[in-house]
């Protein structure tokens, strides 16, 4: 089975479903512990198995489908450009990534643009940027530069990801790591000033995000981002902010980073950069990062490409003519307050900004066993809501940014139910 449900958390669905998982589970890499539903449609806030059972969306693909699944103006847009030209390489100009460069810019406040693909893409081209910068503007002797990251930090899966990661289960048996990164504790100014004191010469970056997702919606001090800017800058280092799951307004602001007030020195996107149809990320900075890389010396088949440029415009519009940043600031700030009301003895804690919030379960002793927060997903899914654990015990919540505030209480009330059953 691998890291799939165990053959009791399929026993109550269809034969249909369950012959799906075994295609997964016998030809498949073993490489995800997926909750046992099979999805065949999305719409707006809801998803639908293959039975036609439907389901409130709380995870949104790790907030890649902040506009909401299938989006019918990002779909129109994709369609449309899929019909004309969806590939060139960069080996040829191409009639959209101009545009698109220019639109994407201005839209976050930024001179120049790299577009990559993937999420991890996007923090690898950064961390090439910054070692680049260091080498050619800071004047780091070559082969010295290091960039620190925060502990509990997630990017990504590739080895340079890994080799920053606190994580065992991330980097453990994929050795060795990168070499020249380090590790300072998240939301610790103090720490991070010391850090880069230490070795100030050597230190082109410090890689970091605004609200820690993947370590269980790790919301830090007001003011750390703006603080750590400032200590970057004393040292003459790179602040680089990863927004790939935190931007385009899942936080209530277009990127985290606004909520304190601060432009970071490259911000990474990805993820909702699609609304959740296509593989788009971009790296945002100014002449002075970007143009360090020369021609051959940085690239991607697949980056710039036609269609994800068309897709990337129409997404990032939704975002504005449909207020979903507002709305997202508004209905996460209702979410908190529904989830405070329930009072629940199985949570032990609440936190988010906008609509990126979490619960922490305490590990319950019910009839004979402990109740983890694998457990209430596994019952929220049967009763209507998808969400998915982190670290063990965080379920972390995270609706489409198009939710209403009946979708929000009509969830709430699903997640409430399901608390209810286990007390």
């Amino acid at each position: 089975m691998g890291g799939s449900a165990s053959d009791a958390e399929r026993a109550h669905l269809s034969e249909k479903q369950r012959k799906l998982m075994k295609l997964e589970d016998d030809f498949g890499a073993h490489n995800y512990h997926p909750l046992p539903v099979v999805l065949s449609k999305g719409k707006g806030v809801k998803v639908w198995d293959v039975d036609g059972k439907e389901y409130y969306d709380y995870l949104s693909a790790y907030s890649a489908v902040n506009q909401g699944h299938c989006h019918p103006k990002i779909i129109a847009a994709m369609k449309e450009q899929a019909d004309i030209l969806t590939l060139s390489s960069r080996a040829f100009h191409n009639d959209v990534l101009g545009p698109y460069c220019e639109f994407v810019t201005k839209y976050f406040g930024y001179e120049r643009v790299l577009p990559m693909n993937t999420g991890v893409e996007g923090g690898e081209t950064a961390c090439k940027l910054a070692r680049r910068w260091g080498y050619a503007v800071k004047g780091i002797p070559s082969n010295k530069a290091r960039i620190l990251f925060a502990e509990d930090n997630f990017w990504g899966r590739t080895l340079a990801a890994i080799s920053s990661s606190t994580d065992p289960s991330s980097y453990a048996g994929f050795g060795p790591p990168m070499p020249n990164f380090d590790i300072v504790p998240y939301n610790n100014l103090a720490a991070l000033d010391k850090k880069l004191s230490e070795n100030a010469s050597e230190y082109c970056a410090f890689m970091v995000e605004p609200i820690q997702g993947e370590a269980g919606v790790m919301v830090p001090d007001a003011g750390y981002m703006k603080k750590a800017k400032e200590i970057c800058k004393k040292h003459n280092v790179l602040l680089i902010a990863d927004e790939v799951q935190t931007g385009c307004g899942r936080t209530g602001r277009t990127l985290c980073v606004e909520w304190d007030d601060v432009k970071p020195d490259i911000v990474v996107l990805g993820k909702a950069l699609s609304g959740g149809t296509y593989p788009v990320s971009a790296v945002l900075s100014s002449h002075e990062v970007i143009l360090q890389v020369k021609p051959g010396e940085h690239g991607s088949t697949f980056g710039g490409n036609p269609l994800a440029c068309k897709i990337a415009m129409a997404a990032l519009n939704v975002l504005k003519e449909e207020n979903l940043v507002a709305n997202a600031e508004k209905n996460g700030e209702l979410t908190r307050k529904n989830l405070h009301s329930m009072k629940s003895p199985l949570v032990t804690t609440i936190r988010g900004k906008g609509l990126l919030n979490a619960i922490i379960i305490k590990p319950t002793q019910i009839k004979g066993r402990t109740v983890t927060a694998w457990d209430v997903c596994l019952e929220m899914a049967k009763n209507g809501v998808l969400a998915k654990p982190t670290h063990d015990d965080i379920i972390r919540l995270a609706p489409p940014l198009t939710s209403t505030e009946a979708d929000i209480n009509t969830a709430c009330e699903i997640i409430h139910k399901t608390l209810k059953s286990f007390e």
